[in-house]
């Protein structure tokens, strides 16, 4: 069975791996294109409403995506309860979002948000009815078909929003690209599961889950609010064009960082549900996934902080040079939240709910105060260093309470750490050292430092065998087999 895990859990890298690799493909490429025949000010009203949808978003979740996963054999009356109170609630949500526009609009004082916020929260309904059937897939390791559809949902979308764009929708063309995907996703997800719902609700199969997955939505409400609450700030003090270079740098960086930690999060949280009732396993797979996931996003973050002003200027014309500095700090928090969530899961793997919820109070609150505190005393600026001090802190305490509860010492976590940490800046150090040199072309200048960074980085992993190294070898390994069957 150990080895069958094993696979599975490889097996689940791979293919999210495949998938997040074309998503981000496709996003890049509607990034470069959407980036030069939409504005700022465009990014900025889709911004301003972004808090509004995560959250009603999260409420629709609620906990029992986690819930049923965790649970170790969930019955059809599970999923067909939980199926229907999606539903029930996201009609409900929808109906808020529609009566509270206009006073939203007001908020911001852009008349044009009421439109287009009750056209955008159709996604509400939508993304409900297909909880379940995501979670079924999952649990069951089916990254496979999780990955196919998600990437043919995603190309699809991205090419109607392109034409739209081209056509001069403006800001509606990112709306209907939020809707096209969600809908086609969804569809998706009914079509490959092949579960259908009984018609039946049963009040002891929502408590029982609501027993665990109640908390697990506190802490993602709070998670989600304060992930977002950095657009209903800067889109109040400031503009929408202001809003607009945020937004462009922080999916550039969610886009970056979550590149690798999203496929290993996706894999990580059922596999280490797999794995409770086996302390020694646990602890060994958490390491596995946390040294993998700095040995490939630490080198990756730092390369991008390099190199920001020709990527952006490559990808998005230099109408976007605003959003560099931007994002280079936020690549900075971009290393912390890569290392999240693995210590979350594997919290929540052994059912220790209550306890997230606690320490997620704690930490977001702190992490409040140093956003708003940063943004009344620097501006903007304050703003973005209070997300990277936000960022560590939510890390240092997720690493501790899985140290407690889990029994991944803290110093054992820090001393897999380390190591990569020191490649990786020492790298960053040597291939930045190439500024002294001068060199006009900003192209020229920038291939060199990623050709000195990425050798140094490889050439000191080899020499040293570092353990990372060898479990994304591993992954790889089993990719090439499976391609030659």
């Amino acid at each position: 069975m150990a080895s069958n895990l094993k696979e599975k859990t490889i097996s689940g890298v791979v293919w999210s791996g495949l998938q997040k690799f074309g998503t981000v493909m496709l996003n890049f490429i509607s990034g470069i294109v959407l980036a030069r025949l939409l504005t700022p000010e465009d990014y900025g009203i889709i911004g301003m409403l972004t808090i509004f949808l995560a959250i009603s978003n999260t409420f629709i979740e609620g906990g029992f995506g986690s819930a049923l996963i965790q649970k170790q054999v969930p019955t059809n009356e599970d999923y067909s309860t939980i199926l229907y109170w999606n539903i029930f609630f996201s009609l409900f949500l929808y109906g808020v979002l529609f009566v509270t526009a206009p006073l939203i609009a007001q908020f911001y004082n852009l008349p044009l948000l009421t439109d287009v916020l009750r056209v955008q929260a159709i996604v509400l309904i939508i993304n409900s009815s297909r909880i379940v059937q995501r979670s079924k897939l999952r649990k069951e390791l089916q990254f496979k078909k999780v990955a196919i559809i998600n990437f043919s949902a995603n190309l699809i979308a991205l090419i109607v929003t392109i034409f739209l764009a081209w056509k001069g929708f403006g800001v509606w063309s990112l709306v209907l690209q939020q809707i096209i995907l969600s809908f086609l996703i969804t569809l998706f997800y009914w079509i490959v599961s092949r579960w259908k719902p009984s018609l039946v609700f049963s009040k002891q199969s929502f408590r029982e889950l609501f027993n665990f997955g109640g908390f697990i939505l506190l802490s993602n409400l709070f998670n989600t609010f304060c992930n977002n609450i950095q657009g209903l700030l800067i889109g109040k003090v400031y503009n929408s064009s202001t809003l607009g270079f945020f937004t462009k740098a922080q999916r550039t960086e969610l886009l970056s960082s979550s590149f690798i930690s999203s496929i290993l999060d996706q894999v990580s949280y059922p596999v280490l549900s797999e794995l409770q009732s086996d302390k020694e396993k646990l602890v060994k797979a958490l390491g596995t996934f946390i040294g993998t996931s700095a040995f490939l996003t630490f080198p990756f973050l730092l390369l991008l902080i390099l190199l920001a002003k020709p990527i952006f200027i490559i990808l998005y014309s230099e109408r976007w040079l605003g959003s560099v500095p931007y994002f280079q700090i936020l690549c900075f928090a971009g290393i912390a939240i890569c290392l999240q969530s693995v210590n979350y899961y594997a919290v929540a793997a052994i059912g220790k709910s209550k306890e997230l919820l606690k320490w997620t109070i704690v930490k977001r609150v702190l992490g409040l105060f140093f956003v708003v505190v940063g943004l009344k005393m620097f501006g903007i600026y304050g703003l973005l260093i209070g997300m990277v001090v936000t960022s560590w802190l939510i890390f240092f305490i997720n690493a501790a309470v899985a140290a407690k509860y889990v029994g991944y010492a803290l110093r054992n976590q820090f001393k897999d750490l380390s190591p990569i940490f020191t490649l990786s800046f020492l790298s960053f150090s040597v291939a930045y050292s190439l500024t002294w040199l001068s060199i006009n072309n900003l192209y020229i200048d920038a291939i060199a430092k990623f050709v000195l960074f990425v050798s140094t980085y490889i050439i000191i992993s080899y020499t040293f065998q570092m353990r990372a190294l060898r479990s994304a070898k591993d992954s790889l390994s089993f990719l090439i087999k499976k391609v030659k069957r």
